[in-house]
């Protein structure tokens, strides 16, 4: 029954850390549905670009970069919790600030440059939150859950990611079914964005109920409440006694300065790289611009949205799959397979944009390449960036490693209105073309974590060496 208990208290601050992930997804996914009305009335009234519209869709990214480098700032100076307070805060503001983005300043249904910028401006401040949130809550995480069921939870957080997309998903198509497309672009976007207060309230009430992580608690020398959460982790305090001993063993040990390359640079760089496949295979072209692309490919109106939704609830259903399966299979075959699929999903895409052969068999491609995204490099890729950096650098190391995501995130997705006009084909096939690139990166340089404590995982890496170690040298240590 204690083991039951310990169990049910981490699944419960798990799930609560997690919500940082829902509303990562919400805040960047709510974008899809408004993005024609925001083009209409801030990039085509002032006459200006398809490159600025594709920053003004991306403009939250810029902040997501500053986000993920702050964010190991915030995490190590004022803890993990009160960094997802900080992110939860940062949320509210920007849904009220996009939604109505002529608060003081402004009149309504008079753009000007300064609206656009202050519209983006709001976006970026959601983007600082999206960044410390997709940084510090699979840290927190990670941190928290037993090595056993580690990397079911840090999963959870993109399963949260993916099911922000899908509610949102289901928001916007909810505000524009039923209207008129001039009422959408006239107030359904405002409602959109605004809807976004409510997730953003109940993150930043439940964080006072979860505690500090045992780690960042042991490395600010607060042992007892280090002690004391690991007790209620593990169901005994024998074995909170153990993990604690090992926590600190890392955190002293003579290998380490603390600086970042202190483990060498393989680590850092290893993680960056899976930063960077994970967004250059494409994924957030397909959920920034779900509905604009379906609706290129032969659906129009509502049908487009409902698409997306049908998208959405392909992608929930394949996260579970790999929720359910990494810890049995283990991180490098889902990253391997879902690379292979993506590969697939994405030329056969890029083959029907060539030929222009529009309808179904487009979304066939799309939800064949989101699923093995959501089945492998979506959930995946955070369990492995909570697990592969030691303690001492955590904070730092996952700091650089998800503001490279955010900037290839931002590059990625800024530069496809313009990649796309030139051609479709060839846009797609790029990002095919990554998806098999990142899957030779991962059968060469990625490691296999599953099995083991975040302490033991500090053995996988020596400093200097250029190849992690195998299992088997790790094991001989």
């Amino acid at each position: 029954m204690r083991k039951l208990h310990s169990n049910n208290y981490v699944f419960s601050i798990a799930l609560i850390a997690a919500l940082g992930g829902l509303l990562f997804g919400y805040d960047t996914a709510v974008i899809s549905g408004a993005e024609q009305s925001v083009q209409i009335y801030l990039i085509d009234n002032l006459g200006l670009s398809s490159f600025v519209h594709g920053l003004t869709v991306s403009s939250a990214l810029i902040g997501c970069i500053i986000g993920g480098l702050l964010s190991g700032f915030f995490s190590n100076n004022f803890g993990r919790r009160n960094s997802l307070i900080i992110a939860a805060t940062l949320f509210f503001i920007s849904a009220l600030g996009s939604a109505y983005p002529e608060f003081l300043f402004f009149e309504v249904d008079n753009p000007t440059i300064g609206l656009l910028v202050m519209f983006n401006f709001y976006r970026i401040i959601g983007g600082i939150g999206v960044g410390i949130a997709s940084a510090t809550a699979p840290t927190y995480i990670g941190e928290i859950a037993p090595q056993g069921i580690r990397g079911t939870l840090v999963s959870w957080y993109q399963f949260a990611v993916i099911f922000g997309q899908l509610v949102v998903y289901f928001v916007n198509w909810g505000i524009a079914s039923g209207q008129s497309t001039a009422w959408v672009n006239d107030i359904g976007w405002r409602y959109m964005f605004a809807s976004e207060v409510i997730p953003a309230l109940l993150f930043f009430v439940l964080l006072f109920y979860v505690p500090e992580t045992p780690r960042y608690l042991a490395s600010k020398n607060r042992e007892r409440e280090a002690l004391g959460i690991l007790s209620r982790i593990n169901g005994s305090k024998e074995k909170a006694k153990e993990v604690l001993s090992d926590i600190n063993e890392s955190l002293a040990s003579r290998d380490s300065t603390g600086r970042l390359f202190s483990f060498g640079k393989t680590v850092v760089v290893v993680g960056i790289m899976l930063s960077i496949f994970q967004q250059f295979v494409g994924i957030n072209v397909a959920l920034y611009y779900a509905p604009r692309i379906f609706e290129s490919m032969g659906a129009g109106g509502n049908a487009s949205m409902l698409q997306t939704v049908i998208m959405g609830v392909v992608n929930v259903g394949f996260t579970v799959i790999a929720i359910r399966k990494v810890d049995k299979w283990g991180r490098k075959p889902l990253l391997m397979v879902g690379s292979i699929g993506m590969a697939i999903g994405m030329f056969g895409v890029a083959l029907l944009a060539q030929n222009e052969v529009f309808g179904l068999w487009t979304l066939f491609f799309i939800i064949i390449y989101t699923a093995s995204f959501m089945m492998s490099w979506g959930p995946i890729c955070w369990v492995l960036l909570s697990e592969i950096f030691p303690n001492k650098i955590r904070g730092q190391a996952m700091a650089i490693a998800v503001a490279a995501q955010w900037a290839a995130n931002f590059f990625i997705s800024s530069t496809y209105p313009a990649m796309i006009d030139i051609s479709g084909g060839l846009t797609y096939g790029f990002y095919g073309l990554m998806s098999v690139i990142s899957a030779i990166f991962v059968w060469k340089m990625v490691p296999e974590t599953k099995g083991r404590s975040l302490e033991q995982l500090e053995n996988l890496w020596r400093k200097g060496r250029k190849e992690p170690l195998t299992s088997v040298e790790a094991s001989n240590r």
